[in-house]
């Protein structure tokens, strides 16, 4: 069968390359692929700057953000012939930490987790997978083939869980969020605010295009000036931040009001330096009680709640997020972003 692989640890390997069909297992549930979505860390894996292969093996088959229809589920599983399904990408280390051991793979101690398609794990763009059944989730047929944004969803599922969690150290009843970023981690971001009825401001560069109009169309408010210029005018009681760009960080670290926290999710690239007055950063966070949590990957409560807000969502407007599909021969098309794309997919059938 096609897969998408490449020579972990070499750039520019990146082939439609011919491997064996998977064997199901007892407890597994055997897929046909459908679509894989395209992110930052999927590039990084194609540069080389990340990615690791199964033990014993040089090539890794990527695609973590994952869409299939099951063809094959044990009985009593759950999951029927051609449903909808999602991979969950991490998996819990051999020896598992206590966060590991009680499901919140997410929250790994050591370090010594896999990732489907990122760390250790074959991904699934592949024409046929295989995941065992707790690590599966099913899409409802009313999302169909926009279930491609469950994984992306999912970490902001994660996100609000967290910022949740941090705020209820005391008595919390946030009504503004500011989200730096209108890609699709930006903008769904945006939606779950939306959702809970906040005030949602969304910070991006760009003056035109898909994403302040995908921003209007939520009912949400949409910036393109300068953070420090808005930082000035606007007092957010979350940040979300999903830029990953210290030009856009550091001022968001002091742009909340009282009891304000800021939730990291953009990856910054080392090496990239800023100056930054640490003594304002943390006369505001003290004084003001502030926190600053860093927020990456979801376990599988993150994913029910992904599915839960993507079919609450306007199909429409979720659609739209969706810029580009790709047929998996054309996949260095999906490497190759353009200046509208929010989110690019790699379609693996037809």
């Amino acid at each position: 069968m096609r897969a998408l692989t490449v020579v972990a640890g070499r750039a520019d390997s990146m082939a439609v390359s011919d491997v064996p069909e998977p064997e199901p297992a007892a407890d597994e549930i055997l897929v046909r692929g459908l679509a894989v979505g395209v992110c930052g860390t999927d590039r990084e894996i194609a540069a080389a700057e990340y990615g690791e292969a199964p033990p014993g093996r040089e090539h890794l088959v990527i695609g973590h953000e994952s869409l299939g229809r099951v063809v094959s589920a044990p009985e009593n599983s759950g999951f029927d012939t051609d449903d909808y399904i999602v991979g969950i990408v991490r998996r819990p280390d051999p020896e598992p930490c206590g966060a590991c051991a009680r499901g919140e793979f997410d929250m790994c101690r050591n370090g010594r987790y896999t990732e489907r398609g990122i760390k250790g794990l074959d991904g699934y763009a592949s024409q046929q997978w295989v995941v065992p059944t707790e690590y599966a989730v099913k899409v409802p047929a009313t999302l169909g083939d926009l279930g491609i944004l469950v994984e992306p969803a999912s970490v902001l599922a994660k996100a609000w869980d967290q910022i949740d969690a941090v705020g209820n150290r005391s008595w919390f009843a946030p009504e503004s969020v500011l989200v730096t970023g209108a890609g699709p981690i930006g903008l769904l971001a945006a939606m779950f605010g939306v959702q809970r009825g906040l005030d949602v401001h969304v910070l991006d560069r760009v003056e035109d295009g898909p994403k302040p109009r995908l921003v209007e169309a939520l009912g949400a408010t949409y910036h393109h000036e300068d953070m420090r210029d808005l930082a000035g005018r606007l007092e957010p009681d979350i940040v979300i931040e999903a830029t990953g760009a210290p030009a856009v960080i550091t001022p968001a670290l002091t742009v909340t009001g009282p009891y304000g926290i800021v939730c990291v999710t953009g990856v910054s690239t080392p090496g990239r330096t800023t100056r930054v007055d640490m003594g304002e950063v943390n006369r505001e966070i003290v004084l003001d009680n502030d926190v600053v949590i860093g927020s990456v990957n979801a376990n599988r409560r993150h994913y029910a709640g992904a599915v839960d807000a993507l079919a609450a969502a306007d199909r429409d407007w979720v659609a739209r997020l969706i810029s580009r599909r790709v047929p998996l021969s054309d996949f260095a098309e999906a490497f190759a972003p353009l200046e509208d794309d929010v989110k690019v997919v790699i379609t693996i059938d037809g």
